[in-house]
């Protein structure tokens, strides 16, 4: 990454060249229990945010994740679009131009609100959500160490998907067959977490 690179820049640009190097892994896990079309989705999401980096990465911290959420909207299919489009549009809305921890975990709270009305679901239901919870949780109850935590966090969280069954979306058609694979979106949070805790 260029050396100077503003802070919202580097971490747009890391978390959607994340999601970019492990597309092939998020299709593999939506075609067990989905369209199989998720990771092939966020990629094409991702790309077109790279696309506009420039513009997008100029922007202070609240209007750079609304942007960035804007064109997830635009550019991902599926449930997935909206969902996390939601998820950075209501960070940019809550998170002000220079976060603490707590604003960070305030804007968090908002956007995992918003996530859930959005999609009509809740933690249980084998959805993102089963990783945007804990991760909340662990940030409002962490310290200054939470760079290092969260990641762990985040993976475990989905992995901890894998034996649930889905109730919402595509794989909640499979009944009990959606138990014994991780969720896809799960997976794209934690990595995502993953990304902004090391940018």
């Amino acid at each position: 990454m260029p050396t100077g690179e503003a802070p919202q820049r580097r971490l747009i640009r890391a978390v959607a060249e994340t999601i970019i190097a492990h597309a092939e892994e998020l299709t593999r896990l939506d075609q067990a229990i989905g369209d199989g079309d998720h990771g092939v989705n966020m990629q094409r999401g991702c790309a077109a945010v790279l696309a506009d980096l420039d513009r997008i990465g100029a922007l202070p911290w609240p209007q750079a994740l609304h942007a960035a959420g804007t064109v997830l909207v635009m550019t991902v299919g599926g449930a997935s679009g909206p969902l996390f489009g939601t998820l950075f549009m209501q960070l940019g809305k809550s998170l002000p131009p220079a976060p603490t921890r707590a604003d960070m975990a305030g804007a968090l709270a908002g956007a995992v609100a918003a996530v859930k009305a959005r999609g009509k679901s809740d933690v249980g239901a084998k959805t993102m959500l089963d990783v945007l919870d804990p991760v909340l949780a662990a940030l409002r109850d962490g310290d200054d160490d939470w760079r290092t935590r969260l990641p762990a966090v985040a993976g475990a969280a989905a992995a901890a998907t894998a034996p649930m069954q889905a109730r919402r979306g595509r794989a909640a058609f499979l009944g009990a067959r959606s138990i014994g694979h991780v969720d896809p979106g799960a997976r794209s949070v934690a990595l995502m977490v993953e990304a902004v805790c090391t940018a």
